[in-house]
């Protein structure tokens, strides 16, 4: 796909400044070729920008005197960089319809719309909304509810009576709404605490691969609008993520924790349970948050 600079920015918006050239392909600055667009957030990166190879650069009106290239002038290169990625690397349409081998309960009805991949199992009571796309080897558990045009990706499992709300992205292999870690000693022994609560996760969510969300003990565990957690990450029953918070991978949250809206927490952080996370907070890699 080749597009013009000019159609860019009536697309999206921004300043072109130079020539109208075509761009095929975005690119790092480092590896970027005749026909590739870049990006430049930083003026520390000056000295790849005057190496480049790329037809054009996006960059912030501060940065635009460190290139003749052409150029888009925005305010947030990044952002924008990401959206003119999304133009010229369309994602592919899932074929609608049922897998034969699908395994579905009598009691579902499965929009026309829906993509239901090979294997997978989806239970009683369970509801789909519009253009919902399952993976190869889903299951979903009794009663679960699906908002329209979330993605399951392949051998992902949502346990019985979760909720995944709209337009939400659930890697592979991810797990929602297993049991709780919880015991009662009695008499030192210990006795399982049956995990009663659901997962209820809002709408425009990315959930990365492998990534655990155990269900409440009584209360829900909830994951709100917006958060966007990476691979390998464990929250634990009756947490509570609150809106556009983002989580890099092998996260671990213990039972009770409340994180606050827009956080940031570095890959690896651990956080003690039944603590709270006021909102806009930043938690380095690595870090262990015990009070």
């Amino acid at each position: 796909m080749s597009i013009t600079l000019k159609t860019l920015v009536d697309a999206l918006g921004g300043e072109l400044v130079g020539n109208d050239v075509h761009v095929d392909r975005v690119s790092s600055i480092a590896n970027a070729g005749a026909g590739s667009i870049t990006f430049i957030v930083d003026s520390k990166y000056r000295n790849d920008l005057a190496n480049t190879k790329a037809s054009a650069v996006i960059l912030a009106k501060e940065n635009q005197a460190l290139t003749d290239l052409p150029c888009i002038v925005v305010s947030n290169p990044y952002a924008y960089f990401a959206q003119v990625s999304a133009l010229l690397n369309p994602k592919v349409l899932p074929v609608e319809g049922v897998h034969p081998s699908a395994v579905v309960d009598q009691s579902v009805s499965v929009p026309a719309s829906c993509s239901i991949g090979a294997n997978t199992v989806i239970a009683k009571g369970v509801v789909l909304a519009d253009g919902v796309v399952l993976g190869a080897g889903c299951y979903l558990g009794e009663n679960v509810s699906i908002g329209q045009h979330t993605e399951l990706q392949a051998n992902v499992t949502v346990y019985a009576d979760c909720h995944i709300g709209q337009h939400c992205v659930i890697a592979s292999g991810a797990t929602i709404g297993a049991d709780g870690f919880g015991y009662a000693n009695q008499d030192g022994k210990l006795v399982k605490i049956p995990q009663v609560g659901r997962v209820v996760i809002g709408d425009y969510v990315d959930v990365g691969a492998n990534t655990t969300i155990d269900r409440g003990a009584l209360d829900d565990t909830v994951i709100k609008n917006g958060v966007k957690l990476d691979n390998l990450i464990q929250v634990g029953h009756n947490c509570v993520i609150d809106e556009n918070t983002v989580i890099a991978g092998c996260v671990g949250i213990a039972g009770s924790a409340k994180i606050g809206k827009r956080c940031r927490i570095g890959g690896a952080a651990m956080i003690l349970g039944h603590l709270e996370i006021a909102d806009d907070v930043t938690i380095s890699p690595g870090s262990m948050i015990t009070r």
